[in-house]
């Protein structure tokens, strides 16, 4: 192994407005092929498939135990795949944990958030990809440029704080997820993987997180939103595919669809009959 000089920190990267001429006749920003998982004897994937294109928003669909999160955690790393194949902007890729998936573009904001609520927004975000400054032999935490550019990356998203200096405890769950996105698209991101991001919250705040999900695709980043909540996917989402006991089992674009086939989908039914009536079907 070669040694040298330290590398510098990255540094947050500006949010571009999306190049539609480009973005339709590009590779897919990720995609998958005939993806399976095996935990033990149990099989939660077999043979799925996805693909998401730059400035598209995907809803995954699904009932509980279909595989949508354990399909999500292969894509970002967190679990290495039992068989299959993974390819970012058309080139085959390997992951060995999600340090490797963030260093391709590939972001995941979990639903229980995982921030740090006792420490700051502006620490939250640079959180292990901290900006620093060189003091003789010793670098330090550029806390001054960090705070800086956690403002400026938030103006950007339009994300309104009293400060980033606040303490992540003391904001409102809205607040607090927009903190968990603006993290994951604060280093060139190309993909932001979102797991029911609006299941706690308000709907006012439902609307913010919906509207900032409109603003990553404007910006050219994919979104994969995984969501029970039928409003929030026919509001912001391009296309929606339907996983079924760990394999694929529909999939259309919002156009061509309406809510009784989603409905029917996550219940294993292609067709969108016998749906019952009084179903509640938000």
């Amino acid at each position: 192994m070669t040694t040298g000089p330290s590398p510098e920190p990255p540094t947050a990267a500006p949010l571009a407005p999306l190049d539609v001429s480009s973005a339709a006749s590009a590779s897919p920003s990720i995609e998958a092929r005939s993806i399976s998982k095996n935990f033990g004897h149990v099989t939660a994937l077999r043979d799925v498939n996805l693909k998401l294109y730059q400035g598209e928003v995907l809803g995954v669909v699904g009932d509980n135990g279909a595989g949508k999160s354990t399909l999500m955690k292969v894509l970002s790393g967190v679990h290495p795949a039992s068989s299959g194949q993974m390819f970012v902007d058309g080139h085959e890729v390997r992951y060995s944990s999600p340090r490797d998936a963030r260093a391709l573009g590939i972001e995941m904001v979990y639903q229980d958030l995982a921030l740090a609520g006792n420490m700051r927004i502006d620490e939250n975000i640079f959180l292990g990809r901290e900006m620093t400054r060189r003091i003789g032999p010793i670098r330090l935490v550029d806390h001054k440029a960090n705070q800086s550019q956690a403002m400026a990356h938030l103006d950007k998203l339009r994300i309104h704080v009293k400060s980033v200096a606040q303490r992540v405890e003391e904001l409102s769950g809205g607040q607090r997820q927009a903190v968990a996105i603006a993290r994951a698209t604060a280093f060139d991101a190309k993909v932001v993987i979102m797991d029911e991001p609006t299941a706690a919250l308000a709907v006012k705040e439902v609307a913010k997180v919906l509207d900032m999900i409109k603003d990553l695709r404007h910006h050219g980043i994919g979104v994969i939103l995984i969501s029970h909540r039928l409003d929030d996917i026919f509001t912001v989402c391009d296309r929606v595919m339907a996983l079924y006991h760990g394999r694929n089992f529909a999939e259309a674009p919002l156009t061509d669809i309406e809510r009784n086939d989603v409905v029917g989908w996550i219940m294993g039914n292609r067709s969108g009959q016998g749906v019952p009536a009084d179903l509640d079907r938000n």
